[in-house]
């Protein structure tokens, strides 16, 4: 006990006291006395508020130069923008002429009724007429947390998301079951699409879709509508709204329109130049 009250009574140790009281009595308030450490601390005062100052001015002097250098790179952005969307319109318009004399020529040459039906199927042109409308879309409850179910797979966690293997059903039967031309999210689809996913998102030709999922089909109407629905893909599709609270409604328009696609590039396949060679001589 005495130990305790010895403490709070002496909370300060005696030494730093006594240090204390002798650096009182000695007048002793920190600053040089001396005149070369007085003229030393000022020294010290003066290179400090010089340092400060022309940091000071250096700010100043360098914020207009940032601005223009920001207002240059805007100003730059803008001129490669506008360069690329006239550059776009330039292959839009000499797409165009190519088609038109494509078409001209195969006139001339009597097959323009069969280049139209290969630009069709192709998906080099755009299409127009009667067919189906789906629309594929995910279930109501579908979070980012799956529940170890069997339908999960990597990237797609949710049993109620739809996949990309769902989509590559849906329009693998819809082929099958008739259609001409179709197209996703406004994406035309060729023989040369690809439906794949990267993370939660399903991509086509490597551009990602978000849902729901409105596929157009042209074809005959009613038969496609039917024919699908019966098929195996079809019952597919039921089978995830059954069971997995996937959302999808099939309806027969009479006419659809479906855009070309973006381009057509075969990188594989050659024409066959020692045929028609023969056939010319």
């Amino acid at each position: 006990m005495s130990l305790l009250t010895n403490v709070m009574d002496h909370s300060l140790d005696d030494g730093y006291a006594e240090a204390a009281a002798r650096k009182k009595a000695a007048g002793d308030r920190g600053l040089p006395k001396t005149l070369r450490a007085k003229l030393g601390l000022a020294a010290g005062l003066v290179l400090a508020a010089l340092v400060v100052t022309v940091g000071a001015a250096q700010a100043r002097v360098a914020a207009p130069v940032v601005a223009k250098e920001r207002e240059e790179l805007i100003d730059r952005i803008d001129r490669e923008t506008a360069a690329a969307d006239k550059l776009e319109e330039s292959v839009d318009e000499l797409r165009e002429d190519v088609s038109a004399r494509q078409r001209e020529a195969l006139k001339r040459a009597g097959h323009s009724d069969q280049a139209e039906l290969v630009g069709i199927l192709a998906g080099a042109v755009e299409v127009h007429g009667p067919g189906v409308k789906l629309v594929v879309n995910d279930a109501k409850e579908a979070t980012s947390d799956g529940d170890g179910d069997p339908r999960e797979t990597s990237g797609f966690s949710d049993t109620g998301r739809v996949r990309d293997r769902d989509m590559q059903r849906v329009v693998n039967g819809l082929w099958e079951s008739g259609a001409e031309a179709i197209s996703i999210n406004g994406q035309r689809l060729t023989a040369l699409s690809a439906i794949r996913a990267a993370g939660d998102a399903i991509l086509v030709d490597n551009k990602p879709l978000v849902p729901p999922y409105t596929v157009l089909a042209v074809g005959d109407g009613e038969r496609l509508s039917t024919r699908f629905q019966d098929s195996a893909d079809g019952l597919y599709l039921h089978a995830l709204q059954e069971n997995f609270g996937i959302r999808t409604s099939i309806s027969v328009q009479e006419d659809l329109r479906l855009p070309a696609a973006p381009s057509v590039t075969v990188r594989t396949a050659q024409p066959n130049t020692e045929k028609t060679e023969k056939g010319t001589s």
